[in-house]
């Protein structure tokens, strides 16, 4: 986040100086008010940009293991550009190393989900779940180790997570 203030303010500043050359380019015909126009419209362009970027730069900092199973893109009210054109604001991933098959029968599968969410600052979380690969049953698995069968879910046959886990 630090990084991301000072870049902002360096495109601040940049954008800035295009304008007082414009005013040094006018012989200062230009208004004034430009040179804060910019400099806003600068930092706020810089903004926008790493909103739309995000996913990707994340994305391509994941280790080969990682398969993208899911994206959510969202329009937020006050960013109203992303109501016209929705980003990516978290996604999920499926570490392909920790599918494993723990119990005797083979349809039963476990595996380590991630969920990246970009907020103020970068969350992640992960939580481990099975899935019963023959119903398409995913059922998370709570800190204590148990099913939290109160959470069952039923995977469209369709999905990319239980292709990714459960292929056939």
């Amino acid at each position: 986040m630090f990084w991301t203030l000072v870049a902002t303010l360096f495109c601040g500043l940049g954008a800035a100086g295009v304008a007082l050359g414009i005013r040094a380019v006018t012989r200062n015909m230009a208004p004034k008010w430009i040179i804060p126009v910019f400099a806003g419209a600068g930092m706020l362009g810089y903004l926008i940009y790493g909103e739309y970027t995000w996913f990707d730069h994340k994305q391509s900092r994941l280790p080969d293991e990682a398969v993208v199973v899911s994206t959510e893109r969202k329009g937020i009210f006050w960013r109203p550009w992303s109501l016209a054109y929705p980003y990516v604001t978290a996604f999920s991933t499926v570490d392909t190393d920790s599918i494993g098959r723990d119990t005797n029968n083979p349809d039963i599968v476990r595996f380590t989900l991630y969920h990246f969410e970009q907020k103020v600052t970068d969350t992640v979380s992960h939580r481990i779940h099975i899935i019963n690969c023959a119903t398409r049953e995913l059922i998370p698995i709570g800190s204590d180790g148990t099913p939290r069968v109160d959470n069952l879910k039923v995977l469209e046959p369709v999905d990319a997570l239980y292709s990714t886990v459960c292929p056939s």
